[in-house]
């Protein structure tokens, strides 16, 4: 009996598990298997740190149509007639509208110059060069960059066409030439009407001048951005500045004063001497280390060599920027030659008008500097009034004070070019 019961405990327990079985294999589709051992436990590994997903690369993007090209120079000469053919048409800044009404130099769009605007400038720059003198060439610079609105149209073209800008650019440093080389024209005469024109030192310095205004067209046409060209402009407008403030210190004071006191007994003894045979210039000897030449009696020394030199630098320097150089010259001839400031005057003033008129040809014909004709005629005109006007209204004006006002107006214009030019925001409003 025990044995029986323990049979029929043991099917009671076996049948639930039994009729499991048999539903899942009915389940699967196939009759009841044999039960399998358990499958030991995998061992669990040590997970690896995720690799960042990848960013999916990024559609590309159709590549933007040209612009249509202007095609043509616009019937316009030289560098910017080639460079407008350069660029893209449209109306917008740094482009060429061929339908727009034609401006400077001649181009579409570009600023409808005011001509009696531009007469009453030169007639003040004319005034400037026949009173203060150093300054003057800064004025004609300041009108055509700033006044007439040149500087920043030429800027508009940096980006889209920079062989544009650089012409732009070339183009305002030859227009400031004409106007400083009719103001030496007319000093040169005048000096040679008074005799007072050293032409041995003149022959070497304007071999000089001659060389360097050749020089800087030949290297810097068509090279130079109105950016690089406003910094540097600026730069040279503190020098000029900090030289009409050293006249309106005692020292300086005082050099003038001497100066003027030697012009006048200069005067008197060539009045006293007329028709002698010491009058005026005589050369005496000349050789590429030492030259002498007398003047009314007096001997005067200098070194060919150093005066053909200085007039390189100073004559580069001058056509870089398109300013007269007239204020460095004086010095450096009194400096190098010991002759006193109204024998050398004149000739800065005739080294100042051949380097000039050298350079405007070889921006001209070398760099294809374009010009607006009708702007230059009619500012020739204002510099030739304001130089008859100039020393009429001279003696009203105290000299020293006129000279304070234009180193404050060098400070001011200074800091504007320069800021502008090299920074590219200006520090002063």
């Amino acid at each position: 009996m025990v044995l029986v019961a323990a049979l029929f405990l043991g099917g009671m327990a076996a049948g639930p598990a039994l009729s499991q079985q048999q539903q899942e294999s009915q389940t699967q589709g196939t009759g009841p298997q044999p039960a399998q051992p358990a499958a030991p436990s995998p061992q669990v590994q040590p997970t690896a740190p995720a690799t960042p997903a990848q960013p999916a690369p990024a559609a590309e993007k159709p590549a933007a149509a040209e612009p249509k090209k202007v095609g043509n120079t616009l019937g316009l000469p030289g560098k910017i007639g080639q460079e407008v053919a350069k660029a893209p048409v449209g109306k917008e800044k740094g482009y060429i509208d061929p339908e727009a009404p034609r401006g400077a130099f001649g181009i579409p769009g570009a600023p409808r110059i005011n001509y009696v605007v531009a007469i009453l400038w030169a007639v003040w720059v004319g005034w400037i060069f026949s009173t203060v003198g150093a300054f003057g060439g800064i004025m004609a610079g300041v009108g055509h960059m700033t006044v007439l609105g040149l500087g920043p149209y030429a800027k508009t073209f940096t980006k889209t066409v920079p062989g544009l800008n650089k012409a732009l650019t070339d183009s305002v440093r030859t227009s400031n030439q004409f106007l400083v080389g009719l103001s030496a024209l007319i000093s040169t005469i005048n000096y040679l009407k008074a005799r007072t024109l050293a032409w041995p030192v003149g022959v070497v310095l304007a071999l000089g001048s001659i060389a360097g205004a050749i020089f800087i067209p030949m290297l810097t046409g068509g090279k130079i951005t109105f950016k690089q060209y406003q910094g540097w402009f600026g730069l040279f407008v503190f020098v000029v500045g900090a030289f009409l403030f050293y006249e309106t210190t005692p020292a300086g004071q005082q050099k003038k004063k001497a100066a003027k006191e030697a012009a006048q007994a200069f005067r008197k003894a060539m009045t006293e001497k007329k028709g002698t045979a010491e009058q005026g210039i005589q050369f005496k000897s000349f050789s590429l280390g030492k030259a002498s030449f007398t003047f009314f009696g007096a001997e005067f020394h200098f070194n060919p060599m150093v005066i053909f030199l200085g007039g390189v630098l100073i004559a580069a320097i001058s056509s870089f920027l398109g300013v007269g150089g007239g204020f460095l010259y004086v010095p450096f001839l009194t400096t190098f030659t010991g002759a006193p400031m109204y024998v050398v005057a004149g000739t800065s003033a005739m080294a100042v008008l051949l380097s000039m008129i050298t350079s405007i040809a070889s921006y001209i014909t070398v760099a294809k500097a374009g010009m607006d004709w009708t702007l230059i005629g009619l500012e020739l005109i204002g510099i030739f009034v304001g130089s008859m006007i100039g020393p009429r209204t001279q003696k009203y004006i105290p000299d020293i004070w006129l000279k304070r006002l234009f180193v404050l107006l060098a400070i001011y214009v200074g800091l504007r070019y320069f800021s502008l030019g090299f920074f590219g925001k200006s520090w002063v409003p």
